[in-house]
């Protein structure tokens, strides 16, 4: 099986066929299993999520429920042999014993992670070849068919911001690389996507300037100020202006300015191999 929440919730057997649960809680509840692969999720963070801070009073029953059908499902649709089901009951709750690999979004997070490192390490190439791949997982909203409660909602724009850091490694590596020209395309359209990210507008500008059109990086520079100032009452970062200071009056050499804003810091992110708790069917 693979499982895809890069996107549309998806279960996928070894034959290419797509299977998804009828009910939404069911959906629901396997979401969040899914975005931790192997982990325990705990039985109160599971109401939590399908139910907020209004559980019913049958809450744990009506979640028991739900884990039977998901396990009936692995098995009438032919996922998994009957003795081999997947989710299983621990003590503290549920986990979906699967191997990491066969999440999307697990693989995600691992490729990034290589990228990142790679990039840091100055493989440029090996860093745009695995952030590529990752960005090549991404089919949509993450989750975009199910319902996303607390516990979902925060995974989910852990993901949506992990791939705006893979799209700003790209970035930074193709302008590290010399190939201005072939970032303008990429950066007016997540200029577009993404209005009030500063770093791509700065980066837009800069790349404009370096392909010999200056003209047009003034125009972009003027577009984020007044979207900046429409969307939110407030004028480009210090660094983005002191950019815009540089295409008005570059030095005498003729060099173009320094490529700025410099890509921003992030926390390594690795992704460790599942601890499997024992556990009982």
């Amino acid at each position: 099986m693979r499982f895809n929440v890069m996107g549309s919730f998806e279960i996928i057997d070894d034959h290419g066929k797509v299977h998804s649960p009828g009910m939404p809680k069911v959906c629901q509840t396997l979401a969040v299993l899914l975005t931790r692969p192997g982990e325990v999720a705990g039985i109160d963070s599971l109401i939590l999520e399908l139910w907020g801070d209004s559980p019913p009073r049958t809450a744990t029953t009506t979640l028991q429920t739900y884990i039977y059908y998901a396990r009936k499902m692995f098995v009438t649709e032919g996922l998994v042999p009957a003795d081999r089901n997947p989710l299983v009951t621990c003590p503290q709750g549920y986990v979906l014993q699967v191997d990491a690999d066969r999440v999307d979004a697990v693989v995600f997070e691992r490729l990034v992670a290589e990228g990142r490192a790679a990039a840091e390490n100055g493989e440029l190439e090996a860093a745009l070849g695995l952030l590529r791949r990752a960005l090549a997982l991404w089919r949509g909203p993450v989750l975009g068919s199910v319902h996303a409660g607390r516990i979902l909602k925060g995974r989910i724009a852990r993901l949506e911001e992990l791939r705006i850091r893979a799209l700003e490694l790209c970035v930074d590596a193709e302008i590290r690389l010399g190939r201005h020209r072939e970032a303008v395309a990429e950066l007016r359209e997540l200029v577009a996507e993404h209005p009030l990210n500063e770093w791509f507008h700065g980066q837009l500008v800069s790349a404009l300037y370096r392909s010999g059109r200056r003209a047009e990086a003034l125009q972009a520079y003027q577009d984020l100020r007044r979207t900046l100032r429409e969307e939110l009452g407030v004028d480009p970062s210090a660094e983005v202006q002191r950019l815009y200071h540089e295409l008005l009056a570059p030095d005498r050499s003729g060099r173009p300015p320094a490529d700025r804003p410099v890509v921003r810091s992030a926390h390594r992110t690795t992704v460790p191999p599942p601890r499997l708790p024992v556990c009982t069917p």
